[in-house]
């Protein structure tokens, strides 16, 4: 039994030797002046607008296959005892006519503190500048607002709409809207559904070096108990 576990786990490993030889790697780094995601801080520590955040992972892309695998990271501040997210995912992207998709899993880890550990699923449609993401929540809890509610967290959603489009030379304009549904648990425990926006745009300098600008916020003004208000978010990003 145990040999024939271990040779239907070598041919699988030989099944994806030419996946992995197609393999490309790519990696970023990034200096944000302020961490926010779905329109909240992520360093609830400080009411200032200025909280910076060193940011970067790699991805593998695995040729034409439509498969990829990343990591990204970044250095936060809202959970006892932890000061890093660092996010695994992977997932397939394709075409059908016109319209580009892209399905996965992401897993959101907080080293030193579990308790905002958070599994979504995900899946994306995009059209020309226009793309629409939807994620849903698997695991349990939702950045530990469930387990704050003595609750579940599953089953909460997550609606954007993203437009990206260069409007001149070198430089993108950016914009989002998205939605957060809460599960039932955390919703009845007092904390609102929500949108959070997004406006800005990008300039690219060449060589992989990119500054970006955008004013960012939320509807709910902050579930992690510190000031949250609509900043102008400066980032200055390397593509390796």
């Amino acid at each position: 039994m145990r040999l024939a576990s271990f040779q239907t786990i070598a041919l699988a490993g030989l099944a994806c030797l030419p996946l992995w030889a197609q393999a490309q790697f790519t990696a970023n780094v990034a200096l944000t002046s302020n961490y926010k995601f779905r329109g909240q801080d992520q360093d609830a520590s400080r009411a200032r607008a200025f909280k910076p955040a060193l940011q970067g992972g790699f991805d593998y892309s695995f040729g034409d296959s439509g498969w990829y695998l990343g990591n990204w990271n970044s250095s936060v501040d809202w959970l006892a005892g932890n000061s890093l997210e660092s996010d695994l995912y992977g997932g397939y992207k394709f075409k059908a006519g016109e319209l580009s998709f892209d399905v996965g899993l992401l897993q959101y880890l907080y080293p030193g503190n579990s308790d905002g550990n958070t599994t979504e699923l995900y899946g994306a449609a995009s059209y020309g500048p226009f793309t629409a993401k939807y994620s849903h929540t698997v695991s349990k809890d939702y950045f530990g607002l469930a387990a704050s509610s003595s609750g579940s967290g599953r089953n909460t959603g997550y609606l954007q709409l993203l437009y990206s489009e260069e409007i001149a030379p070198k430089t993108t304009l950016k914009a989002s809207v998205g939605y957060t549904r809460f599960a039932g648990d955390i919703h009845g425990s007092g904390v609102p559904n929500y949108m959070d926006y997004s406006l800005g745009g990008a300039y690219d300098f060449g060589n992989g070096l990119s500054l970006g600008a955008a004013v960012a916020g939320a509807t709910q003004r902050s579930y992690f108990g510190a000031g949250n208000k609509p900043r102008l978010i400066l980032t200055l990003a390397k593509a390796l």
